[in-house]
């Protein structure tokens, strides 16, 4: 039986969490949550009677410690994570540590800030025929990155891009794209605290990342959106097209 689930909370916006996560918050018998980036509102939904805990001044050992009473205890606990809990979270130790004593667990996915942003300017990251892929990456920092994963050398494949954890040093990243060979015209959206109150997304072009980002506040908490495909002008998908049977026009575009 099922004692922890990793939820994904979103962004920020406590209704960007998925059916089933704010569920099973609702049933948790404990709710341990990421207050520095988890807004309390999004566990509110919480028991009268259910332990909410913020973990921010928690360590490693102190959090697993909680969910291992609880699940010893026979309860239901639940760890909220920001984004999606697979993407730059700290989800292995955790479950590592679940694994060694015996406890059950189950990752519930959520939305992380790059597909927010996307929608909030309405943007896409894949255009047919120009653009086909999107890199998740970083700046190196206090948490070093590869060689061969560094900025500039995604940048080198012309796809779309979504850097995370470099809002810090906004010159940084442009001068990694430049570096990578793309263009300073390129277009650029910077999602800055997306769902929060507050929160905004600006277009700009890669030149212009350092003065966007200090007008608009950046410090942290930001993700640039690189969309090279925005300016191929209008390139419609054949996934409607006259000519596509139906049975293409699947989920997603599986079979596009």
């Amino acid at each position: 039986m099922t004692q922890v689930y990793f939820i994904g909370a979103g962004p920020g916006d406590p209704d960007l969490i998925t059916v089933k996560g704010r569920r099973l918050i609702e049933q948790a018998d404990l709710v341990v949550y990421a207050g520095s980036l988890v807004p309390a509102e999004l566990v509110a939904c919480a028991r009268k009677d259910a332990k909410v805990v913020d973990s921010a001044p928690l360590t490693l050992e102190e959090t697993h410690a909680l969910l291992l009473q609880t699940a010893q205890d026979g309860g239901l606990a639940v760890r909220v994570h920001t984004g999606d809990p697979s993407l730059f979270g700290a989800i292995r130790e955790q479950m590592a540590l679940l694994d060694r004593d015996g406890v059950e667990y189950e990752v519930v996915p959520g939305v992380t800030a790059a597909f927010a942003a996307a929608a909030q300017a309405k943007v896409s990251f894949t255009v047919p025929g120009v653009v086909q892929s999107l890199s998740i990456c970083r700046a190196g920092g206090r948490t070093p990155v590869p060689e061969a994963q560094e900025v500039e050398r995604m940048a080198e494949h012309g796809g779309a891009m979504a850097v995370y954890l470099s809002a810090h040093d906004a010159a940084k990243v442009r001068n990694a794209l430049l570096q990578g060979g793309l263009s300073p015209d390129t277009p650029v959206v910077i999602g800055h605290r997306v769902g929060w109150p507050g929160g905004e997304t600006r277009q700009t072009r890669l030149e212009d990342i350092p003065a966007t980002a200090e007008a608009m506040g950046v410090t942290r908490q930001a993700v640039f959106l690189v969309l090279p495909g925005e300016n191929a002008g209008n390139k419609a998908s054949k996934l409607y097209d006259a000519d596509f049977a139906h049975g293409y026009r699947e989920a997603d575009g599986q079979k596009e």
